[in-house]
């Protein structure tokens, strides 16, 4: 346990998948800085090195398309931290051309694989062990596009973010009596780099009145202290010019 931990929470071991950028990297910090032991994993070697700099953070590459590097991940993590108390799935990308003229079949898939069969495949990895033990708490990161019809996040986006929804709900339902819980994390508009992404990436100013992941970070972290009684399956946080309809 780190010497800078004044309360002992509940839980104490938290992996993020693909936590070396944007909302995942702002959660993770929040949970290492709070005193958790923290490990991050995702894609790109170079990113998640430039994540963990500096800070308490393990690190660990792992594609969440493939199941295999998927278990890797797990039994690195069994050893190097322990088990899995706290999962954090976001993982996410989108595309330029969002509307149905401007995608091809194999930008759908890459979507869909990583944002909905991605989280299936860490979920369904980490789920049964959390069941078994009786405990665990799972950040599904999504999005308002899974929750309404946003027409600037885009087809692809949107179908896989809205199964992405459904699937966190129905993992917290069948999980609960268990003793684990799933919280949707439904964040509007929010400055991270996957905005450079959009057909026309937004300027600094609108960036600067958008969500940042701290904010973010800050509910999630709030939840994990909450006691076991407590369950929210549904976490929304938008920017004020964009509340939830």
């Amino acid at each position: 346990m780190k010497g800078r931990m004044s309360t002992t929470p509940e839980y104490q071991n938290v992996l993020v998948v693909g936590g070396g950028t944007g909302i995942g990297l702002g959660i993770a910090r929040a949970f290492d800085e709070a005193g958790y032991e923290v490990a991050v994993a995702g894609r790109r070697t170079e990113v998640l090195e430039g994540a963990v700099s500096g800070t308490g953070m393990r690190m660990h590459r792992c594609d969440v398309v493939d199941r295999e590097q998927i278990a890797t991940l797990l039994a690195w993590f069994e050893e190097e931290v322990g088990k899995v108390d706290i999962l954090v799935f976001s993982a996410g990308v989108n595309i330029p051309g969002r509307s149905w003229e401007d995608f091809e079949p194999e930008s759908w898939d890459r979507v869909v694989q990583i944002n909905l069969t991605g989280a299936y495949n860490v979920i369904q990895a980490v789920l049964p062990g959390m069941r078994k033990r009786g405990d665990g708490l799972i950040f599904n990161v999504t999005s308002l596009a899974g929750s309404q019809s946003v027409q600037l996040a885009g087809v692809p986006y949107s179908a896989a973010k809205s199964g992405q929804n459904s699937l966190g709900l129905l993992a917290n339902l069948e999980a609960l009596p268990d003793g684990v819980r799933v919280t949707n994390v439904i964040p509007g508009e929010t400055n991270t780099p996957i905005l450079d992404d959009r057909p026309v990436p937004p300027p600094e100013e609108k960036r600067a009145r958008m969500v940042y992941p701290e904010d973010i970070a800050q509910m999630v972290l709030a939840v994990a202290r909450l006691p076991r009684r407590a369950v929210v399956p549904e976490l929304i946080v938008t920017p004020a010019h964009m509340p939830r309809m």
